[in-house]
């Protein structure tokens, strides 16, 4: 009982959510009804105008606001930003950052650099083992 990829259906926030835009800005037509991975696809493959300019000038939804910040989802909300962001609000807030936004990016840069101490330390715990 095999499906065809292209009858699955997505929810429209999921769909959103994959699609890397924030719902309440997309048309109607995504918001309202799910739609197949076929459809889905299509829009990935051959972006309509109205995906091309959320993508580039928003508004984004907050893990995409995180990422161009530098900071965690948590972080934004820490900061107070709880909502969807345009391109240009994060151009302003990273040419002038406020003291919370500074405060988060100097913890996302500790916290990778302890992941990237973590990881080299069991590398080299298992090439001391295997040894």
């Amino acid at each position: 009982m095999t499906s065809d990829a292209h009858d699955q259906m997505m929810k429209p926030a999921t769909a959103a959510k994959k699609l890397g835009v924030y719902l309440p800005a997309t048309p109607e037509e995504l918001q309202s009804a799910p739609i197949t991975r076929g459809q889905f696809n299509a829009l990935n493959a051959e972006p309509p105008e109205w995906l091309v300019e959320l993508r580039k000038n928003g508004p984004h939804p907050r893990p995409v606001v995180a990422a161009k910040l530098g900071v965690s989802i948590a972080g934004l909300a820490r900061g107070g930003l709880t909502d969807a962001l345009t391109t240009a609000e994060i151009k302003a807030l990273l040419e002038s950052p406020p003291q919370w936004l500074v405060q988060e990016r100097a913890t996302q840069a500790a916290v990778r650099a302890e992941n990237r101490r973590v990881k080299e330390r069991d590398a080299e715990r298992r090439k001391a083992g295997q040894d």
